[in-house]
């Protein structure tokens, strides 16, 4: 037997990796298992986030919406640029270094919080034992007084689509291709979809999206989804709804053969990214005998403090009920550390903010109009457009909206949506006025900075209540 700890985490990720620096700090003896391995073949923590998902894809995103403003909207400022030249491998070499940075952080925060890192494969055994499986194969078996399960998700494959890791490939494989492809298809068009084919397509991709609802982001309130859609289309993203990939197949190109409304189509294109959702890792995180409760999708069964059926083994992050969001993660981490060091934990998962890092950004949290309505909730609501503020207007930024939802009766703001400008850093005040329980009213007698964009989550709050200036109410 070897080293005992107060917490062992299985995953280092958002939700692990957190999750182990507040133990840490309130004085328990903490390890990560950890067992990702970077392109570069060297370990890496950060998890699916930092080194294949939310931070890659950010650096790309940015790096791609610099190039487009180079290309097509500076000359609106007067700034013309000519021979403008892409280089898609020092773009992919900006965003590795980006991630390395990040990684290569937590690597020193672990350090100073004398964290220890177990670099393998991380299987809960009986009794809060943890057994690590090395990268040849050699075991160690480590006994803790808690376990914090936070080994994440993975892509979910589909057998119409098998990746290839060259032609067909999902989100990993998406964010290292070594040149633009003319034509980019992609299965999905939630979150993930619509953020890769930004990039792809402001860098020159021909982009059509096979999405097989038949509604555009159905969990987002639907006036919002309807406003982005309409800037999706006239950025030249081809979304086609209904449409069930039968097969794909690959030769000199890809072949998707799919069916919609209309029967049988095919589409030929040079790269498919398949991005069909994500399930929970939870093959091979637990022996038999641990006799972990797993639900009937996979995720592990938690109380409200991430509590599993097992005494002093929790489970956080993208393996548990709730949305696979890495802020969502690293809440239940901190709650987690607090709760076994003897303290009070708290996730309130209604004042969750959602991003979609598209351009327009399209951002939200709370309840949809369109919850409220089946659920009987008697609500007002006020929208206002970017349009109308005069820093989106100096921007060249004005598509786009904010919708502020609130009770009938009691004003409390019970949704907050936007599309548009960075709309995932506006959505923090809103994240702030519900978790205070605050009426529509509070955020319009708050006095906003002018010319600033938050305008117009001012403008939407006084449009509540039919008080907008800059508009016709």
């Amino acid at each position: 037997m070897s080293k005992h700890y107060d917490v062992i985490v299985i995953g280092g990720g958002p939700a692990g990796y957190v999750g182990a620096i507040r133990a840490a700090q309130l004085g328990l003896s903490t390890a990560v298992v950890d067992n990702f391995i970077y392109k570069d073949g060297e370990p890496s923590l950060g998890g699916t986030c930092l080194n294949v998902g939310c931070i890659p894809s950010k650096a790309l995103l940015d790096s791609s919406e610099q190039y487009h403003k180079v290309k097509h909207t500076l000359s609106a400022h007067g700034i013309k640029a000519k021979d403008v030249e892409l280089d898609v491998k020092e773009m992919i070499k900006r965003k590795d270094k980006v991630v390395k940075d990040l990684t290569g952080g937590i690597a020193q925060l672990f350090k100073a919080n004398k964290i220890d890192w177990l670099k393998g494969h991380g299987k809960l055994l009986d009794n809060k034992q943890v057994q690590v499986t090395g990268q040849k194969g050699e075991q160690e078996t480590y006994q803790a007084e808690n376990v914090i399960l936070a080994p994440g998700s993975r892509p979910i494959d589909i057998e119409a689509a098998p990746l290839d890791g060259d032609r067909i490939v999902n989100s990993d494989g998406a964010l290292d291709f070594d040149d633009v492809p003319k034509r980019l298809g992609i299965i999905g068009a939630g979150v993930i979809g619509l953020e890769m084919g930004s990039v792809w397509s402001r860098l020159g991709s021909k982009v059509v999206l096979l999405e097989a609802q038949d509604q555009f982001l159905p969990t987002v309130d639907q006036r919002v989804a309807k406003s982005a859609q309409a800037e999706f289309k006239k950025q030249g993203l081809d979304i086609r709804f209904g449409a069930r990939v039968t097969n794909a197949k690959t030769a000199k190109n890809v072949t998707v053969h799919y069916e919609d409304k209309d029967g049988k189509q095919s589409l030929q294109v040079d790269k498919l990214i398949v991005c069909v959702g994500r399930r929970p890792n939870t093959g091979d995180l637990f022996s038999e005998d641990a006799n972990l409760l797993l639900d009937e999708r996979g995720f592990v069964n938690v109380n409200e403090q991430c509590e599993t059926n097992l005494p002093g083994v929790y489970a956080i992050g993208d393996v548990v009920r709730g949305p696979m969001l890495a802020h969502k993660g690293s809440e239940e981490g901190v709650m987690v550390a607090e709760l076994i060091a003897g303290g009070n934990g708290h996730v309130n998962y209604d004042t969750i903010p959602w991003v979609i890092y598209t351009h327009p950004e399209i951002a939200w949290v709370g309840r949809t109009e369109q919850s409220l309505k089946s659920a009987g909730i008697p609500f007002k609501s006020g929208t206002f457009n970017f349009g109308a503020t005069g820093r989106a207007r100096a921007m060249e930024e004005t598509a786009g909206m904010v919708k502020i939802i609130a009770h009938a009766e009691t004003d409390r703001i019970l949704g907050v949506h936007i599309v548009g400008p960075q709309a995932s850093e506006l959505i923090a005040e809103a994240v702030v006025a519900m978790e205070f329980h605050a009426s529509s009213e509070d955020l319009a007698r708050i006095i906003h900075a002018h010319p600033t964009l938050s305008e117009a989550v001012h403008e939407a709050a006084l449009s509540v209540s039919k008080r907008a200036i800059h508009k016709a109410n």
